[in-house]
């Protein structure tokens, strides 16, 4: 789910190995979130990746994710394994490996669409969210929002785990929505740096009004594991 500049490092430290991933899912194309995908793709390279990979990202970005790559010499003739790419559908499920991943299209880039559309017309202005199904497991995965009403599919049936950000929401606005809800557990993700700097105060504001579900605001490459 997304590739941020240390997806390289963090994989290796959790000791996954580049054949051990079945897909790729990109929920926006801002380059945080996508950045560390080239990276990604050369260490398949490097690393002898022989697996097929499934990749899927906002459609109109597929031709220029193709291009960099082109751009960057990882041409798929060097490459070991076949990459096939993905347009992102709201409500349609993908199933890799019996886990099944449905993708649901969020506000995040609503206001840069209304500036820039017309003169940026193929930047595709798609930001998705995740629900992840693998057996008794339902994980939420929030990726970019641009309003707590983006929550709303994730949270329509009882959640294991939701992986929440908190950049670009009020933390009281995402913990009241959050409030008495069916959540195994919360993490959150993504803080802005006034709110890291400040997480000690965020965490007392957290239990208050979050209750009694269980939370934790995850450092980079912290490891995440489901009872």
């Amino acid at each position: 789910m997304d590739c941020g500049d240390s997806v390289c490092d963090a994989l290796k430290a959790a000791e996954v190995g580049f054949d051990d991933i079945d897909g790729i899912f990109l929920s926006h194309m801002h380059c945080d979130h996508v950045g560390g995908f080239f990276m990604l793709m050369q260490g398949f390279w490097l690393e002898q990746r022989t697996r097929d990979l499934r990749v899927f990202l906002p459609g109109r970005g597929i031709e220029p994710v193709r291009d960099m790559l082109d751009t960057s010499c990882i041409f798929r003739e060097l490459l070991g394994f076949k990459t096939s790419f993905f347009s992102l559908r709201t409500g349609r499920t993908t199933v890799l490996s019996n886990t099944r991943v449905t993708p649901h299209r969020g506000s995040h880039l609503i206001s840069l669409r209304r500036q820039f559309q017309k003169r940026y017309p193929k930047t595709p202005f798609e930001a998705y969210s995740f629900v992840i199904e693998h057996g008794p497991w339902r994980i939420g995965h929030s990726g970019d929002i641009g309003a707590v009403e983006d929550l709303k599919p994730l949270l329509e049936k009882p959640l294991d785990l939701l992986v929440c950000e908190m950049a670009h929401v009020r933390p009281e606005d995402l913990f009241e929505r959050l409030r008495g809800r069916k959540i195994g557990r919360i993490v959150f993700v993504h803080l802005a740096r006034a709110l890291w700097e400040d997480r000690a105060q965020l965490g007392k504001l957290a239990a208050r009004l979050l209750g009694p579900i269980p939370f934790q605001i995850a450092r980079s490459g912290e490891l995440i594991e489901l009872p």
